[in-house]
């Protein structure tokens, strides 16, 4: 049955009016404060209703608390356990929680309940509902400027070993041998011992961890005609083919072998590393992580934030927040240049959008240029490839006319022809000008019948303009705002732990990338908050602060009453105060 309590409506008389007014005051100023003010009455709990039955069963954890505490787990990086005993005994989640009573039903929560509200969180993917409603509320609270954001990815480990090929193969094969034994005794028992003494032993797992790099192609050799026979053997039966780790078995088979086929049924052989997709299977353990040649084995997400650009003559920044408007969470395989329309698409919905974006080279292909400026967002980014000697390079030291034909070379030479044709054009320069040329090895042009000449297109006109901005001051004055996004990726993983994840699975690791996004987000608006930050303070209760006074002097009055009663004899008149008090 749901269970949710009444966070929207307010308290006519302050529970936390016992506290002393320093106390409140920090706690009113700390991140469970903003809290408890801003974010606890937004959050979606309506969404998990549908989950639950609307009488029958037993009431679920309330929900506030619930999704709260969720919240607070990833945002600090806390164990279940660590969790459990900050809901039970922390004043500043109390606080937050605006939790009234001590009883266990109100403090406490067993790890179960965290196990299981995550697997449904994460299998609904409300998560990223979640994130997309706080970061709303933070962007309305705060009237966040969300024209210039700027977008970069973090890799990220999942909690899997690292394996090599050897360990991929061994992994794969074991864990199927274990499965098998496990339910189809009898087909197990039916294998070669020699199955069983070189992977269910951990003398014979041994082996293969101590392998010499002159033996490895060997090993390897042997590992694959292993994995062949076991494939081979079990294709037909259904019942073992079925199973998850006969299917991981034959993924890694089919990614790191070929098989070639004879009479005695096919010979394996292993392929070489170059051969290996980055998106094979890495850790049977984790089959959604991915192979990335720059960094390896894990995941990456794709964040973008909004910045404040500099807003004195000395460069300071104006006050305000920084706010993450887009996180996603992918195979480390995936290339960035994939991510940028997704996430401009996916700010615009939620009226976050920007105008301006700066990413790296990878973000700045021509296509998703011309396909963010149809957005009406300018994309402001490096041309892809670097400094290597391309043709746009080349041309971008040209001089260029409107129509994208040449007007001059870098020596200042006007061509003697320039003819368009279709997409492309061709140019081409006397012979007294370029033969002899001191740049001519850089140059190219190359010999033709008329002199010395080359074609372009207009994409590589595009480029060259593109490459000829890079070089301005106006651009390196915008671009330079691009590289604060590394700080977030160090706050993230300082204050979150996000690079170092205690879950693997796309799911689970999607689920707490997002929240420890929304943390970071949270921790921000705190900051920024805060009076000496340039933000506002806390607000005025007005008539519920003059409602706590009274309390308040109720309060003293029932203790002096109190104190007099303990001796009744003394004073009479204060005993019979205390009992019209009492009636």
């Amino acid at each position: 049955m749901f269970n949710a309590r009444d966070c929207k409506t307010g308290h006519l008389f302050d529970k936390w009016a016992y506290m002393g007014p320093k106390r409140r005051k920090l706690l009113d100023a700390s991140w469970a404060g903003f809290f408890r003010r801003e974010i606890l009455p937004e959050l979606p709990v309506e969404k998990l209703a549908p989950a639950f039955h609307e009488f029958n069963g037993r009431p679920t954890k309330e929900m506030y608390t619930t999704l709260s505490v969720l919240i607070f787990q990833q945002m600090f990086d806390l164990t279940d356990e660590e969790t459990v005993r900050q809901l039970a005994f922390s004043l500043e989640w109390h606080f937050a929680l605006d939790l009234d009573g001590e009883s266990d039903a109100v403090k406490y929560i067993c790890p179960r309940t965290l196990w299981t509200m995550r697997t449904m969180l994460s299998a609904k993917e409300l998560d990223t509902l979640l994130f997309d409603q706080v970061t709303g509320k933070l962007a309305k609270v705060f009237s966040v400027d969300t024209k210039t954001q700027r977008l970069d990815s973090v890799h990220i480990f999942s909690n899997m070993r690292h394996l090599g090929r050897i360990g991929i193969f061994v992994k794969a094969i074991t864990k199927f041998l274990v499965n098998l034994k496990r339910h189809h005794r009898d087909l197990f028992e039916s294998l070669d011992g020699s199955f069983s003494e070189r992977y269910l032993t951990r003398k014979g797992q041994g082996v293969f961890s101590m392998v010499k790099p002159s033996e490895t192609d060997r090993t390897l050799q042997r590992l694959a005609t292993d994995l062949f026979d076991l494939v081979r053997r079990f294709a037909d039966d259904k019942n073992v083919s079925g199973m998850s780790s006969y299917k991981q078995m034959s993924r890694v088979l089919s990614e790191q072998c070929s098989v070639a086929s004879n009479e005695d049924g096919g010979t394996v052989f292993v392929k070489t590393p170059v051969k290996v997709r980055s998106d094979s299977l890495q850790n049977p353990s984790d089959p959604d992580a991915t192979y990335c040649g720059h960094k390896g084995q894990r995941y990456q997400a794709q964040v973008m934030e909004t910045y404040i650009p500099a807003a004195g003559a000395n460069g300071e920044k104006g006050p305000g927040l920084s706010l993450i408007t887009h996180v996603a969470v992918e195979p480390a395989h995936t290339s960035d240049a994939h991510a940028l329309i997704p996430a401009i698409e996916d700010t615009k919905v939620r009226g976050l959008g920007p105008t301006e974006v700066l990413a790296d080279s990878l973000y700045g292909s021509e296509k998703n240029v011309a396909a963010a400026a149809a957005m009406g967002t300018e994309v402001v980014a490096p041309v892809p490839g670097g400094e290597k000697k391309s043709k746009s390079s080349y041309l971008s030291e040209f001089t260029l006319t409107e129509e994208g034909g040449i007007e001059r070379c870098p020596m200042g030479h006007a061509p003697i022809e320039d003819v368009a044709s279709g997409n492309h054009r061709d140019v081409v320069f006397a012979v007294e000008h370029c033969f002899g040329c001191p740049r001519r090895k850089e140059c190219p042009v190359k010999s033709v019948r008329k002199g010395y000449g080359f074609s372009y297109d207009k994409k590589q006109v595009k480029m060259a303009r593109r490459r000829a901005r890079e070089k301005t001051e106006p651009f390196r004055n915008r671009y330079r705002f691009r590289a604060g996004i590394e700080a977030t990726f160090s706050a993230l993983d300082r204050r979150t732990g996000v690079k170092h994840l205690r879950v693997r699975g796309l799911p689970a690791v999607r689920f707490a990338v997002v929240l420890k996004v929304l943390g970071l987000n949270l921790l921000r608006a705190t900051a920024a908050w805060r009076p000496e930050n340039g933000g506002r303070p806390a607000p005025n209760r007005g008539f519920s602060r003059v409602l706590d006074g009274i309390v308040s002097v109720h309060a003293k009055f029932m203790h002096l009453v109190r104190s007099v009663v303990n001796q009744p004899a003394s004073y009479p008149v204060a005993a019979r105060l205390w009992a019209a008090t009492a009636m």
